[in-house]
């Protein structure tokens, strides 16, 4: 055959594949459209629980973070008539006795706990430089004299000389000018003389008044130190102890009731059943912004003996009685640095209240001043606590619960 004229088969092998329509760009559009939103789809539904769950965590984080506290209503207490105060005993005069000079201890007179008189001697030190000095000095002093002795003879010489004209103006003037130098002298010697006694006199320990020596803190052939360098040792502690001072802090609501010169009692643990009669003879005139207390102080006649200082007094104040007590647990009280506190709770937030206590039995104590009786009080609050921090009020449920009830 021709190629003019193909077979059959030769015709079917030459035919090309059919023609394919073009895809329009509205169609690829909405097929990339589809393609998206079924993305967004797949990431809201992936996304949502997560935030979900993270937002669940984050409050079930603040709930557990928020302190559970149990509250009480504060009670109304009996008006108050007297207040019974701890009181600190001091002696009337504490003073630590030193050393003025420098050298070693030859002998002490008065042990601990004996009493002695002002003007006592209490110990001897020798000082052997001092005494060197002194000699020095006088011996310096009489040289001194002796040159200004001699200095005034030719002084007074020269002015009868001058009269009949024997020597001149010039010489006498000199010779008077020196007899003032070489006096002047003497007295320097003599002031300095003097300096030196006043310091070998502090070779004896005196008493400076009437008291009882409570501690002794040197012995015998012991090197003295006069504290010029700072590191003085106090050889004797001396207390004068016929009258003490008791000291307390009065609330400051009762102030009004601290009048000097009034009868205070007192009892001593050291002596069960006997009250002492003390004198309020001043006070700090000012209330201590910390505490709120007034510092009071009351003298007792101790000539007797029978009390001791550095004990504690129990004091009792007769006040005027307030009608705004009210009385809560002892471990409501939180103390912090700026003063007694007692948390409140309103609207599930904390508030420090600054409170002012009365009498104080060791498991409840009276608040004066800083509630009302509307007021909402934490019975034991956090350490941690602070003011306007949230908190979870437990209800009676939640409360017999977390104490194991049914």
């Amino acid at each position: 055959m021709s190629p003019e004229n193909p077979t059959p088969e030769s015709a079917n092998h030459h035919e090309t594949a059919p023609d394919q329509k073009p895809i329009r760009p509205a169609h690829a559009l909405i097929a990339v459209g589809i393609v998206l939103l079924a993305l967004v789809v797949l990431a809201v539904i992936g996304i949502l629980p997560r935030q979900h769950a993270l937002a669940a965590l984050a409050e079930r984080t603040n709930d557990l973070a928020e302190p559970s506290v149990i509250t009480v209503a504060p009670k109304p207490g009996e008006p108050i008539q007297e207040l019974v105060l701890p009181g600190n005993v001091t002696a009337y005069t504490d003073a630590p006795i030193y050393a003025r000079t420098t050298g070693y201890l030859t002998h002490w007179y008065f042990d601990m706990g004996a009493k002695v008189k002002q003007g006592a001697l209490l110990a001897e030190i020798a000082s052997p430089e001092i005494d060197q000095q002194l000699a020095q000095a006088q011996a310096e002093l009489a040289t001194s004299q002796a040159t200004a002795n001699n200095a005034r003879i030719q002084a007074e010489r020269y002015k009868g000389l001058v009269a009949s004209n024997a020597v001149s103006q010039q010489d006498t003037d000199t010779f008077t000018n020196q007899a003032a130098s070489t006096a002047a002298q003497v007295h320097s010697a003599e002031a300095n003389v003097q300096r030196i006694k006043e310091l070998q006199a502090f070779e004896k320990v005196y008493a400076p008044f009437d008291g009882v020596i409570t501690a002794r803190n040197v012995d015998t052939g012991q090197l003295i130190d006069s504290g010029a360098a700072g590191v003085s040792r106090e050889l004797f502690r001396l207390q004068a102890v016929q009258t003490l001072r008791i000291y307390t802090s009065l609330p400051g609501a009762y102030s009004a009731s601290a009048k000097k010169g009034s009868s205070i009692d007192m009892t001593f643990v050291e002596h069960p059943g006997q009250v002492t009669h003390g004198k309020l003879v001043r006070t700090a005139d000012s209330i201590d912004p910390a505490t709120r207390t007034l510092l009071v102080e009351i003298d007792v006649d101790n000539r007797k003996g029978e009390l001791l200082a550095g004990t504690l007094a129990q004091v009792h104040f007769k006040v005027a009685p307030i009608t705004s007590a009210f009385v809560l647990p002892v471990s409501a009280l939180i103390f912090r640095s700026e003063g007694l506190r007692v948390a409140t709770v309103k609207d599930s937030v904390a508030h420090l209240n600054a409170v002012t206590i009365g009498q104080d039995d060791g498991r409840t104590v009276q608040i004066i001043t800083g509630l009302s009786k509307d007021d909402k009080v934490i019975q034991s609050p956090p350490d941690s606590l602070i003011d306007g921090e949230k908190v979870h009020v437990l209800s009676p449920e939640e409360v017999k619960v977390a104490q194991g009830g049914n």
